[in-house]
């Protein structure tokens, strides 16, 4: 009876650490059981591993309806092998990376069919703003944080100077409120 109680107790351990994280398919990820639900591309990380900087397109909105959530720059981390990276500013990046356009090109061809399977289809998204936006006329605004209320969802380009990922590599891509800490999301990438 005793091992019993034992197994019982290492099935509801083992479920409250499990990961939230649904993967997709073809490099796409969601998570959509905290306050911040997130989901995340990472498709061309997948195909350019060794690209000094690596390019997430990241999906986020609120999960109430009446819950008004921004997000600003500071508030958008990596987490890989332990370490917590930020984001680069954008002078940083543009002195550093120019592979911006060839990104863009690469993802305007990538198929969408894992992210419409997840929650990211019941939400309209900001077309007018970016986190990166690319260095071409009619491209979204460069904005410091990001605004997510009702059905409104943001969707970015997100990139982290690459620390060296390789295949098989799981990361963790975090959110948070810039009003609340408390408020949050993750998800989990694997790199396959």
């Amino acid at each position: 009876m005793k091992a019993l109680k034992y197994a019982f107790l290492l099935v509801i351990l083992c479920a409250a650490a499990y990961p939230q994280t649904q993967e997709l398919g073809l490099g796409a990820f969601a998570n959509e059981k905290g306050p911040i639900l997130i989901a995340v591309d990472a498709a061309q990380v997948i195909a350019n591993m060794k690209s000094p900087y690596s390019l997430f397109i990241l999906y986020l909105a609120a999960k109430k309806e009446s819950q008004d959530i921004v997000v600003g720059r500071n508030g958008v981390n990596l987490v890989y092998k332990g370490q917590e990276y930020k984001m680069p500013s954008i002078e940083e990046f543009r002195k550093n990376y120019s592979g911006v356009v060839r990104d863009a090109d690469f993802y305007r061809r990538l198929s969408a069919a894992g992210l419409v399977s997840s929650w990211i289809k019941f939400f309209k998204f900001t077309a007018r703003t970016d986190f990166f936006p690319a260095f071409r006329a009619g491209a979204p605004l460069p904005v410091d944080e990001a605004s997510m209320t009702g059905y409104i969802g943001f969707a970015t380009k997100c990139y982290f100077k690459n620390p060296g990922f390789e295949k098989g590599d799981k990361l963790t891509i975090k959110v948070r409120d810039k009003k609340n800490p408390e408020i949050t999301g993750e998800v989990e990438v694997t790199l396959k």
